[in-house]
């Protein structure tokens, strides 16, 4: 059984439906967010990047970022959306992206190859709420889990 490591709740600042991940040394990403983000896909794999594609145009989506020694459980709870990617991390440290560059980081305590798993709930209603009022915060969850990538 996998053992937690970290856990942080972050802010994100979603804009015009979309909020990324990306290495905290922007210099070693070659597409920095938002270039290349892909409209209408829940989860974008970039190199030293990944992209997500929120339900709401603009509004604070709570996020919970979760790094574990090895493979964590699926747990219990229903989601709208997940998926997994690779991710490399070549300073251990993860910063999110959305209306800017959040002062928090994501610590990993470690450089390497990484997977990511995420899962998202409140879609329809975070859709619902940033029509009809304009804006939402913590409508919208997500819950990223990070654990060192085998092999």
């Amino acid at each position: 059984m996998a053992i937690l490591l970290g856990e942080q709740e972050l802010d994100a600042r979603v804009e015009f439906r979309a909020f990324g991940f990306q290495e905290s040394d922007d210099s070693v990403v070659p597409v920095p967010f938002p270039d290349d983000f892909r409209w209408g896909v829940f989860l974008q794999e970039h190199v030293r990047r990944f992209d997500l594609f929120s339900a709401g145009h603009t509004h604070t989506a709570a996020v919970t970022a979760r790094v574990w020694d090895g493979r964590p459980e699926t747990g219990e709870g229903e989601w709208d959306e997940q998926g997994e990617i690779d991710y490399e991390s070549v300073t251990g440290d993860v910063a999110l992206w959305g209306s800017g560059r959040s002062e928090e980081l994501i610590r990993l305590g470690r450089a390497g190859a990484w997977r990511v798993r995420v899962r998202c709930a409140g879609r329809a209603e975070a859709e619902r709420v940033t029509r009809s009022e304009g804006t939402a915060y913590g409508v919208e969850r997500y819950v990223i889990d990070f654990w060192p990538k085998a092999g």
